[in-house]
């Protein structure tokens, strides 16, 4: 949701934290702000919008020290502002904090301190903890105990970092509930913390990972981590092994459109090292899944949000088809609210690129509970999803920086592949010369992709944004395995482009849908050559006889699609399963090109993160 960072060594922080605040701008960009200790004292330098707004500020009125905490925000209480951005201060200016989460009990915090004559000068939840840590400051004995104290008074998921003037070596976090990350990395003679990785990357790939219900103490020493009742705990120190020049954008103009045009590579990072193609056989070495418990298996329930809970459309497709096990897709928002019926007999797989989703962590939460066994699908390596799940399948795509998602999506879709062909292997729902097919096919895949990703037919994209970015409304059409794509690709073009879309399955346009049928609703329909080829021809005829504009997604050589769509584009032929990979990529190509011409910001689209960890 928000973005953290902050530093204690021998360096200037300033330059340190912003650096890592611009690689975790995605996270929330409504605010932003940055504390440093100077001359025994904290300096704040806070502004409203973009961070650039607060590296100007910073170069009119500059500050330097050696300890600095800085903040990108994303609004959930109060407007984004100057005033309701962190970090917070207390009102003696001596102790500051900045937060990724949300205070759900922070309206009777506020009257409670309000009575104490403490006066506030914001709108936010966060204002709340940092008048708590002033007042147990004293009684408590230092930072680290004070922050124990106050965050147990909080209610919600919530991650913290605070510092103080008082004690100018150190910083000390905390994690409560189901909140962002908290990423500690040790340097040699300095320590950072960040809410995600990518801050960091550049300056050490040894870090820690605080979990639920713990406090770090961190110096340029290095950190000690407790629990909130005061037990040390030993952390674990993970080697984290992206390469930061992943992070940057390159030649490209935006961070999306780098994502979209690495998915072979990312793709062939996920299959490498899983799979054995002489002998038909996946090896996924986290999953830690025998083949006494994947046979006990009675069904498969699929959480996710957003983009991943769309890739699990696909992979009931993929599960069902391949492992034979009646599979089912849930949003995680919805899931524990309805006491959903799970047992010892259910594979729980959460999708979840941050794997920090509030939802969906409590959608994991809800199943292990209930005696689920708990596989996630994560991109982020320590994250809390990975930690608390039986087993864990890496993405393999490496940083994602754009805040629309597109190289997890399709990622996510050959993950779960593996793990069906992992479940028919271990339960012999399929032998090994089908197998091994269903490996082949998988082979070359990256091939495909690239074809389909070919730089040098642009101009298509180009001509169909110009022709389309005034529109105001679009339906996108599937059927079967590519219906989830036609909900993607709408998800897509809203996100960036703003512009109102909206995914139906193809049969169902003639229930509803087809009264907005008219020359002004552009239909995108994914008709591409698989077993419900005519029944997508019959959707596009009756499209056409109403006056609609088709845009079609096409087998490539398809001059039938060619003679009856107003415009085609086209992706190799590919088998059935793995044929969402490739049709979703020319609506992440198309979404973007129309949100370029919009001027839209495609990196950080409006009201959206790339995380969201509250409610």
């Amino acid at each position: 949701m928000c973005g953290i960072v902050g530093y204690v060594g021998p360096r200037p922080a300033t330059s340190i934290v912003v650096n890592g605040l611009q690689r975790l701008e995605y996270r929330g960009y409504d605010s932003a702000g940055i504390a440093v200790l100077h001359e025994d004292r904290i300096h704040v330098r806070r502004d409203a919008g973009k961070l650039s707004n607060l590296i100007a500020l910073l170069a009119q009125q500059p500050i330097d020290g050696n300890l600095a905490l800085g903040h990108t925000r994303w609004a959930t209480h109060g407007r984004p502002s100057q005033q309701n951005a962190h970090p917070h201060s207390d009102a003696s200016g001596e102790i500051v904090v900045v937060q990724n989460g949300i205070v759900e009990n922070y309206r009777e915090l506020r009257e409670s301190l309000q009575a104490e004559g403490i006066e506030f000068r914001s709108e936010t939840d966060t204002e709340v903890i940092v008048h708590l840590l002033a007042l147990n400051y004293s009684a408590a004995g230092g930072l680290a105990e004070a922050v124990r104290k106050t965050m147990g008074h909080l209610k919600g998921p919530s991650a913290i970092v605070a510092m103080t003037s008082r004690e100018p070596d150190r910083l000390v976090a905390a994690r409560l509930g189901n909140a962002g990350g908290v990423a500690i990395g040790l340097g040699d003679g300095e320590t950072f913390v960040a809410s995600d990785i990518p801050a960091i990357l550049e300056h050490t790939r040894r870090m820690v990972f605080l979990e639920d219900g713990q406090v770090a103490l961190i110096t340029r020493d290095g950190v000690q981590v407790e629990t909130l009742a005061g037990q040390a705990v030993k952390p674990e120190i993970h080697l984290i092994p992206w390469d930061p020049i992943s992070a940057a954008k390159g030649e490209f103009r935006h961070f999306m459109q780098k994502e979209i045009f690495e998915q072979a590579r990312s793709v062939t990072d996920t299959i490498r090292g899983r799979v054995d193609f002489d002998a038909g056989e996946v090896v996924l070495g986290q999953l830690n899944l025998s083949p006494e418990r994947a046979r006990s298996f009675n069904r498969i329930v699929i959480v996710a949000c957003g983009t991943s809970a769309y890739a699990g459309l696909v992979g009931k497709f993929l599960l069902e088809a391949i492992a034979r096990i009646p599979t089912e897709v849930d949003y995680g928002s919805e899931f524990r609210y309805r006491d959903p019926i799970i047992d010892e007999q259910t594979l729980l797989l959460a999708i979840t690129q941050s794997g920090e989703t509030v939802d969906t962590l409590a959608a994991m939460e809800e199943g292990r509970n209930k005696g689920a066994f708990v596989v996630s699908i994560v991109n982020s390596i320590g994250s809390q999803a990975a930690r608390v799940s039986d087993g864990v399948i890496t993405m393999h795509c490496g940083p994602e920086i754009g805040v629309a998602s597109t190289k997890a999506f399709t990622t996510s879709v050959v993950d779960q592949y593996l793990l069906a062909l992992a479940l028919a292997q271990a339960r012999d729902s399929i032998g090994p010369a089908h197998r091994r097919r269903l490996l082949n096919d998988l082979a070359h895949l990256p091939r495909l992709i690239g074809q389909v990703l070919d730089p040098n037919d642009n101009a298509l994209y180009l001509d169909l944004a110009e022709r389309f970015h005034g529109y105001r409304n679009f339906l996108f059409l599937g059927r079967g395995i590519n219906y989830p794509i036609a909900l993607e690709g709408a998800l897509k073009l809203k996100e960036i482009s703003y512009i109102h879309a909206e995914g139906y399955p193809a049969g169902e346009m003639k229930h509803g849908p087809i009264a907005l049928i008219d020359r002004e609703m552009p239909v995108v329909a994914i008709a591409v050559q698989d077993s419900v080829y005519d029944k997508m021809i019959s959707q596009i005829e009756q499209v056409k006889a109403r006056s609609g504009i088709v845009i079609a997604v096409a087998s490539e050589g398809d001059e039938f699609i060619a003679s009856k769509a107003d415009h085609v584009i086209t992706v190799p032929s590919a088998p059935p399963l793995l044929t969402p990979v490739l049709s979703v990529l020319p609506l992440q190509r198309l979404a973007y090109e129309i949100a370029v011409w919009r001027g839209a910001d495609v990196d950080q689209p409006r009201n959206l993160a790339k995380s969201v960890t509250v409610e």
